[in-house]
């Protein structure tokens, strides 16, 4: 993500090493041991959001990171010993580390205090991975030694209902579902009304993709939260689709409230936008991150790994 960025640093502040004696326009910093010139430093930034914006990222995110950046290095100084190039890196570091923390969640301590059945209602629009998703998440959890239910209240379309029974088989999980076209809150109450009879530790609710400016498909959502009540709502992004994310995610918060977020596709992401944005728009933890199609490619997300990651690319 920062591979041109950092190239244009380091010409950048290759420049700016000469000395103010040689050539105080050009000069970086006032000397070793002086602070960071606000000039140069611009040029810096003004890359810094361009790379941020071509990465996907949304721009107030930008901005933000920009501003942090800013703040931490304007008349910093800049000690013998230590590169130009490696004092912004590590700045630059920390302002995009501290744009991806936000209030964690503890997924596997939450499901192991909260009482049982632990539902969880999954959100999102069209073609995110959602429903496999799910079966990672259920995957996860007996591993862990949980039993699940997996409430298939995606009922508007016929090959939503088959994916989760294919899903289910294969990981030998109960799946409560009903006729195409049948209210999805009812399968979603059974399904909970099924694992509560049954001593099941945990019920799964899939919900149908819908865009995130469906008025109808919105107002359905809110009535499976409010008919099965579930412990926790999580949205399911699509970490290619970037800025985008930020704007579906907002939106399903403002209609049902989200808890949580995993983001799929993370391997074929070369931007990083969408995780850089999406968990610091909404103010919600990104729980986990989809690397790759198999039932145990699911991470727990680690900022300072993503960090790495963006700055590795």
């Amino acid at each position: 993500m920062f591979e041109k960025l950092k190239s244009k640093l380091s010409n950048i502040t290759k420049s700016g090493k000469k000395s103010v004696e040689e050539s105080p326009d050009e000069a970086f910093v006032d000397g070793w041991g002086s602070k960071i010139k606000e000039k140069k430093l611009d040029e810096i930034l003004w890359e810094l959001k361009l790379s941020l914006l071509e990465a996907d990222v949304a721009l107030p995110i930008a901005e933000e990171i920009q501003k942090d950046v800013k703040d931490n290095l304007l008349g910093k100084k800049i000690d013998r010993g230590y590169e130009i190039e490696e004092v912004i890196e590590t700045s630059l570091k920390k302002a995009v580390e501290s744009a991806l923390d936000v209030e964690s969640i503890d997924f596997d301590k939450r499901v192991k205090k909260s009482e049982k059945p632990f539902s969880i209602m999954f959100v999102g629009v069209n073609g995110t991975g959602k429903t496999t998703t799910i079966a990672k998440i259920s995957h996860r959890l007996m591993k862990n030694g949980y039993s699940c239910v997996l409430a298939a209240a995606d009922t508007f379309r016929a090959g939503a209902l088959e994916q989760i029974q294919k899903h289910g088989e294969r990981l030998g999980v109960k799946v409560i579902k009903h006729s195409k076209g049948s209210d999805p809150a009812a399968v979603a109450y059974d399904a909970i009304e099924h694992a509560t009879a049954r001593g099941k530790d945990i019920v799964l609710i899939d919900t149908a993709g819908r865009m995130q400016t469906n008025i109808n498909l919105m107002d359905e959502m809110k009535k499976i939260k409010r008919v099965a009540q579930p412990d926790m709502v999580i949205f399911v992004g699509d970490a290619l689709t970037g800025s985008d994310a930020v704007d579906q995610a907002q939106k399903f918060d403002e209609a049902v409230g989200i808890d949580g977020v995993i983001l799929s596709k993370i391997d074929a992401d070369a931007k990083g936008g969408g995780a850089l944005s999406i968990g610091h728009a909404v103010n919600k933890p990104i729980l986990f991150v989809g690397t790759g199609e198999g039932y145990d490619d699911l991470e727990e997300f680690d900022p300072r790994w993503m960090t790495q990651r963006l700055f590795e690319e």
